[in-house]
């Protein structure tokens, strides 16, 4: 039988999708929107570029890699403080202290690893790199809620977006970085790096226009807003198990391809994982939803799981490629539910500090045990049994979303309920 031709109306429909995100562009979104893209390109590049910096100039990838844990490892612990000051005295006048302060640190570690210098001031350096990143995923977004206040339905398709560019600044980032090290100069990655994360930074925090209210601490003892940690906690596991999956899937693949005696294919593999994430972001934006937001994250989730578990399996690198861009698919609607269930319960007075609880700490504290632990497996069994630390990471995503819960007053566009109290 054949199959039915889609109708002119699901063309329009679809085109209306995509329309949306033309809706929520204007001179003033563009901006920061672009910036806020050049600003995050240093996430995807300074990690790598500091393991092929450090391997450099003195051999060990052992030391190399304590160096970028440290960095990660600050940058987890920092990130909370610093989102809370963005919240008190805004953006403006946090985010270019911390750039400079970034950029001392960054240059610190390039000068300390050129210059010889001992250990200890490498690893101060990557402290101070760490803790000082600005958290541009967390400011953009909290940009996003003020502009589109008025307008809260099209959220979804900004939050689509910001998941959109995230993808590309993974899949540009280590590219560049990674070229610009092995073919020019050990320090050519990092320094492109700090160029265009002080550029991106200094040009995102000055575009006051659309730079959310701070909201300094009451001078009158007025308690500040609670955290609904009720429901930030289960997503902030949901966004560890993330973190885990992907750290894991990285070297992971790396190993497999060195393996299957096809070293250079890892880069490609990765990239069709991103790809497939970035489409379906592109998606998930484009469409009205009928279902909630937390019945959305659970069903991501738990596809997301479902599309890992057969990576174990994968006997070669096409049937590899064919599987990662499958579970990319099911990557970034998961990303975008939880950051839409975050921003629709915190309190706007700490809207940043709690985006960067999510987004940074969650993420970094699961990205180096993810990345460990596949390491030691990789070493006792092979690559393919690497991968299910990527399915246990997927599992763990799923209990995250079955454990979160959101107030019952707080429903998307199409969900109804009388319930009363929290909504699990």
């Amino acid at each position: 039988m054949p199959e039915p031709e889609p109708s002119p109306h699901d063309a329009r429909e679809m085109i209306a999708g995509f329309a949306r995100y033309r809706a929520i562009f204007t001179p003033g979104t563009t901006l920061f929107a672009v910036s806020g893209l050049v600003a995050r390109l240093p996430i995807s590049m300074v990690g790598i570029g500091i393991v092929l910096l450090a391997e450099a100039e003195t051999g060990s990838y052992a030391f190399a890699g304590v160096v970028s844990a440290t960095a990660l490892i600050a940058n987890a612990a920092f990130s909370i403080v610093q989102g809370r000051l963005l919240d008190r005295l805004g953006q403006g006048r946090v985010l270019p202290i911390a750039i400079t302060l970034w950029g001392l640190g960054l240059s610190g570690i390039m000068w300390s690893l050129l210059a010889e210098w001992p250990s200890w001031t490498t690893y101060a350096c990557a402290a101070l790199a760490g803790a000082s990143l600005p958290s541009i995923g967390a400011c953009v977004r909290a940009r996003w809620s003020f502009a589109l206040k008025s307008r809260p339905e099209r959220l979804q398709s900004a939050f689509a977006f910001e998941a959109v560019a995230d993808e590309c600044v993974f899949m540009v980032g280590p590219i560049v970085v990674t070229v610009l090290a092995t073919t020019v100069h050990a320090t050519a990655g990092l320094i492109a790096a700090l160029a265009v994360g002080l550029m991106g930074t200094y040009v995102f925090s000055a575009l006051r226009s659309t730079e959310p209210p701070a909201h300094p601490a009451s001078t009158r003892g007025a308690a500040p807003a609670a955290m609904p940690w009720r429901p930030l906690v289960p997503l902030t596991v949901v966004m560890v198990a993330l973190g885990i999956l992907v750290g894991a899937a990285e070297v992971a693949t790396v190993a497999f391809s060195e393996e299957e005696g096809q070293q250079g294919a890892a880069g490609f593999l990765l990239a069709l994982w991103s790809f497939g994430s970035l489409v379906a972001g592109l998606i998930s934006g484009a469409i009205t939803w009928r279902a909630s937001t937390l019945t959305r994250l659970r069903w991501a989730a738990l596809a997301l799981a479902g599309t890992l578990a057969p990576l174990a399996l994968a006997p070669s690198i096409p049937v590899m490629g064919v599987v990662l861009l499958a579970s990319g698919f099911a990557l970034s609607p998961t990303l975008i539910a939880a950051v839409m269930l975050a921003e629709n319960v915190l309190p706007p007075a700490r809207l940043t500090e709690g985006m960067a609880f999510l987004l940074q700490t969650g993420l970094a504290i699961g990205l180096a045990p993810g990345a460990a632990v596949a390491g030691a497996v990789i070493d006792a069994y092979g690559a393919s049994p690497a991968y299910l630390v990527c399915f246990g990471g997927g599992l763990l995503a799923v209990a995250g979303t079955l454990l979160t819960q959101v107030p019952a007053s707080m429903r998307s566009q199409n969900e109804e309920s009388a319930d009363a109290g929290f909504v699990a």
